[in-house]
Order: structure tokens, then sequence, then C-alpha cells
């Protein structure tokens, strides 16, 4: 029996085994969050890549043009905000980045003494194998059993202490291997991380010039103050005059509405008394008696006057934030609502909708399926094109030419128009609003990003 005690008894491989299964799980638990937040990141950073990169190109064309320092006072904005988000993402990715890294680093140490334990017990198990190397001894083993069911336990076990050596050489192997791969995506991960950081710098400093561009523009434009401010007026004029014209469409569109529906009610009213003097039979009338007034339909603030109208508004209202956008690429550039001009801080801008920057030769298109209620000139805005989608109204303005006309039924995203081109300024802008009824609305919330 001494030969029994001389055997080592096979430590628990399990308990290495399920470690290394509970380490891969995590590591693959925490890697699919971390790699959908990495690819929104960088999508997030393309995105405003390909705004400052638009933007870049209607600065350079406005810059060809030395008077238009209002423009470029609007784009250089746009692009200094683009520019300071670029900078947060590039943030925002390195911090994933560090967590990735740190999460690594904790695997790295926990594979190590993983593979530490492995290997210290495979060496116990090679020189407790060495001791017991000969056969004679393992014969002896099986053949000092009391009885036979006791020798089938002792070959079992020689064979599973065989196994088990095995498994361990194996587990080695497996753990080396995983080590090896997590210190080289460590590598990686650090390297992105210091390229990141660099381009993070490359940014600033652009950013730092950028905002060098606007002093020097604010600089530009203070001396050009009182051009400007008549500029400013007779663009307030134009805008103002606008309003009312739209105003007055509105009120011309509700009143036509509530005619039809009036003039239905009418006739659903005349169709029913009909109806019931038929059902009467020929029962003799009073003499002198007159016919039933026939009460008037409620007077409504809709413009839809049937249920085709009606389904179209609310089709569109249900498009709210997907709607398309009314150039096919541009850079908004004035926003919508009340607030201070950019260099004249005592004076307050209102817009009814947003301007859109575009290249020369762009084209106005509509942002939903309607009809033309009105194609009108107003000065300093040129053309107009108001579209009507039930309820709701589409205006676009500042367009050079058009190529519809009133009551046309247009489709989304057709062109409706040729947005103008200053020839002293060389800025190409459209004026984009929409209204539901009587409520100015922010065509920014409408349109999709």
């Amino acid at each position: 029996m001494s030969n029994s005690r001389n055997m080592s008894k096979p430590a628990p491989f399990f308990r290495y085994s399920g470690w290394m299964f509970l380490i891969i799980l995590l590591l693959a638990l925490f890697r699919l969050p971390a790699q959908n937040q990495k690819v929104k990141l960088q999508e997030r950073k393309a995105r405003i890549e390909q705004e400052i990169n638009n933007t870049n190109k209607l600065l350079n064309q406005t810059q060809k043009n030395k008077a238009d320092n209002l423009n470029q006072l609007y784009l250089i904005n746009k692009k200094i905000n683009h520019r300071e988000d670029l900078i947060q993402a590039i943030g925002d990715e390195v911090n994933g980045l560090d967590s990735q890294i740190g999460v690594l680093g904790d695997t790295i140490y926990r594979l190590s003494s993983s593979l530490k334990n492995l290997k210290d017990e495979y060496a116990s198990l090679i020189y407790s194998t060495y001791r017991n190397r000969n056969a004679y001894s393992r014969l002896m083993f099986i053949f000092a059993s009391r009885n036979f069911t006791q020798a089938y336990k002792r070959l079992k076990y020689l064979q599973q202490y065989s196994e088990y050596r095995k498994a361990q050489a194996d587990a080695i192997i497996r753990t080396q291997s995983l080590l090896g791969n997590k210190k080289l995506e460590l590598e990686r991960q650090k390297s992105s991380k210091l390229t990141l950081k660099q381009r993070q710098e490359i940014e600033k400093n652009s950013l730092a010039l950028e905002k060098q561009d606007k002093d020097a523009t604010i600089k530009k434009l203070s001396k050009q103050e009182k051009n400007l401010l008549k500029k400013l007026k007779e663009k307030e004029a134009a805008l103002s005059k606008l309003q009312r014209a739209i105003e007055s469409l509105i009120a011309e569109e509700i009143r036509k509405a509530n005619e039809e529906k009036a003039k239905k009610a009418a006739e659903l009213a005349a169709k029913e008394k009909k109806a019931e003097n038929a059902s009467k039979g020929n029962a003799a009338k009073p003499e002198g008696a007159k016919p039933a007034a026939v009460k008037p339909a409620p007077a409504g603030t809709s413009m839809s006057a049937n249920a085709e109208e009606v389904a179209l508004s609310n089709s569109f209202a249900g498009n709210k934030g997907r709607l398309p956008w009314p150039v096919q690429q541009g850079t908004i550039v004035g926003t919508f609502g009340e607030h201070p001009h950019q260099e004249f801080k005592n004076i307050k801008v209102k817009n009814n909708g947003i301007d859109i920057s575009v290249a020369p030769g762009s084209s106005a298109r509509s942002v939903f399926d309607g009809v033309v209620s009105s194609v009108m000139s107003i000065a300093n805005l040129h053309y107009v094109v108001i579209v009507r989608h039930g309820d709701y109204l589409s205006v676009y303005s500042n367009l050079q030419s058009v190529s519809v006309k009133k009551g046309d039924k247009v489709k989304t995203r057709q062109n409706i128009g040729l947005v103008f081109t200053d020839p002293e300024l060389g800025k190409t802008l459209l004026h984009f609003e929409i209204w539901q009824g009587t409520v100015l609305q922010n065509p920014a919330g409408w349109i999709g990003k």
C-alpha cells in the first residue's frame, strides 16, 4: 500500500478550466457593448468630419469674394462648432479605449496568474509521474488491491491521471495563446489611443486657427457696420412682407376650406330634409309655411377641406424629424427663432425659418408630397414657392428661377427651382420655413440629420 501513498492525487482540473471559461465569457460580454460603442463613436466622428468638409467647401467659395464677410462669419462659427464636436467625439473614443485597456490589463494579469498555477501544477504532475515511472510500481499499485472492485478503480484512476496530465498541457497551450493575443490587442489599443491623442491635438490647433479667422472676420465686419445694418434692415423688411403674404394665404385657404365644408353641410342637410319629407308621404303642408333654415357649419381654423387633405396632413406630421432636406447638400447658417446677431450683439435677429448655405447652381426641392399654393416674387427674397401639405405649408425663398406653378402637384424631393446666387457677395442661400396653419415651426426639428 506504500505505492498508493506515493501516487499524487489529480488536482481538480475543472477549477482552472472553469476559471478560463469565465474569463473568456466576461471578455466576450465586455467586447460586444465596447465594439458597438466604438462603431457609434466612429460613425459620429465621420459624420462631423463630413460636415466640416462641406462647410469648408462653402467657406472657400465665399472667401473668393472679400465683401461677403457676414456669410463667412456664419460658416466659420459653424465650422468651429463642428470642430469642437469632433474634439469631443475623439475624447469620448479615447475614454472608451482607456476602459478597454484597463479591462485588458486586468485580463492579462488574471491569465498570467492562471498560467503560473497551471505550470506549477503540471510540474508537480511531471515530478509525480517521474517518481512512479516504473511499470512494476504501477502494477503493484493495482495488484495490491484488496478485491477486484478496488483494482478496477485503481486502474481507472491511473487512466484518468494520464488524461488529466494531457488536459493540463492543453490548458497551458490555450492559456499561453490567449495571453499572447490579449497582449497584442493591448498594444494595438495603446497604439490607437496614441494616434487619437495626436489627432486630437491637431484638431485643437485647427480650432485655435479657426477662432483667429473668426476674430479677423469680426474686425472686418466692424468696418462695414453701416452697410451691414442696412442689408439687415432690407432683409427684415423682405421677411416681414413674406410673413404677411403667408398669413394672407393661410387665411384665404381657411376661408375656402370653411366655405367648402359649409356647402357640403348644406347639401347633406338638404338631402336629409328631402328624405324626411319623402317619408311623410303626401301630407299637406300648412298654407304659408316656410322651409326650415339650414344651420351653417361652424367656422374652423383648418385648411383641410376633405379626407384626402386630412390624410396628407397626418402623413406630413407623422414624418416629423425624417423629412428630407430642401436641398441635396448644404449647411444651416441661420437658425430659427429670435436671438442676438453674431456680430452686433445689441441687435436681435428674428428668423421664421432657417437659412441654408449651398453651392452655386443648387436646386431647392419639395420636402413632401403636396400642391403648390403660390409662386410669388418679393424684393430681396426673389422668387418664393409655397407648397401646401394639408394643414402644413413648406416655404422656399430666395429662388433665382422656378420650375413649378400654382396648382401643380409635387412629389417628395422634386426640384422646384434654382437657388439664387448673389453676384456681388457670391453667396447662395435658401430661406426655408414650415407652418402648421398659422403656427410657425422650427424646420430643423422636421428635417432629418
